[in-house]
């Protein structure tokens, strides 16, 4: 795993060099989850609250233009049945974390939700991916995001960090692990968003909050991603960094108007998306997707 170094100078890639490169959307494999159950009955994070209402049918309403978003921008969509009894299986980047046709499974923190990792494996196998049970706690692709042939792991509130060494060794790639302090943003992918498969000229294929992280990650970040989009505290606030782009189109959370800003100067599109309700149980647009990729 990558140790923190000392921090470059981010003007030595000056931000403006990545409006010039040409966006360019590739389509993408999706595994999402109706939230036909969903409701928040108990508190593992900080949005999460019994005692608020939740309403199943908006939540319901809401999760479905996500997915018309996705399947109007040309990806693919499937669907694995929510569980009754598990409200959170809607949030699907927590299941496992997929390359290659293999697929990692989750081993959750919290009881609540610890039953989600065999069914999330269950429906792997039965879609013939090749299924790695995991040794320890992680919860996916909340908390591993590839960026390029990277992997960014977060840790700090979910996944143990020698979930981190599993998975590099599983599938033989630098991970960088990064520590949340911030317990708003319990998972990476609520303080990363990945914009782009590949680094352009100024390193700007990620967005991110730099108070989600501790000291050393933070200057980790300055280092690997000089050129990267810097998110206001008020939109990461309603978790605009979860989000999910394919290159071009960047889905982020609609009240993230300061971010929507800076992906159109950089040259993606970004389509705004009402979660709001699915966000009482501390979810977003990324939480809500888990990338196959074969």
């Amino acid at each position: 795993m990558s140790t923190p170094t000392p921090t470059l100078d981010p003007a030595s890639a000056p931000a403006e060099q990545a409006t010039q490169r040409s966006r360019t959307a590739t389509p993408r494999h999706y595994l999402m989850c109706r939230p036909e159950h969903f409701t928040v009955a108990y508190r593992i994070n900080p949005w999460m609250d019994p005692a608020v209402p939740t309403d199943t049918s908006l939540a319901v309403r809401q999760w479905q233009t996500l997915y018309d978003t996705y399947r109007e921008l040309g990806h693919e969509v499937q669907l694995i049945d929510q569980v009754e009894g598990l409200p959170d299986m809607v949030y699907t980047a927590n299941g496992g974390f997929v390359i290659g046709n293999v697929a990692y499974g989750a081993k959750f923190t919290h009881p609540q939700r610890q039953p989600e990792g065999p069914a999330f494996m269950e429906w792997f196998r039965e879609q013939g991916f090749e299924v790695v049970e995991p040794k320890n706690v992680n919860e996916g692709e909340g908390d591993f995001l590839l960026v390029g042939e990277r992997i960014l792991a977060g840790t700090g509130f979910r996944s143990a960090t020698d979930s981190h060494r599993e998975v590099a060794d599983l599938f033989g790639r630098e991970v960088v692990s990064l520590t949340l302090v911030n317990p708003n943003f319990y998972h990476l992918d609520t303080a990363i968003s990945v914009l782009d498969p590949l680094t352009d000229d100024a390193g700007a294929n990620i967005a991110y909050l730099p108070s989600a992280f501790d000291d050393a990650s933070r200057r980790t970040l300055e280092r690997l991603y000089p050129g990267a989009i810097i998110v206001s505290e008020q939109d990461g606030s309603v978790l605009g960094l979860n989000s999910i782009s394919d290159g071009l189109n960047v889905v982020i959370a609609s009240r993230a108007k300061g971010f929507e800003g800076q992906l159109r100067e950089r040259g993606y599109n970004p389509i705004g998306v009402d979660l709001s309700e699915l966000l009482l149980g501390g979810g977003g647009v990324k939480c809500c997707t888990l990338e196959l990729r074969a």
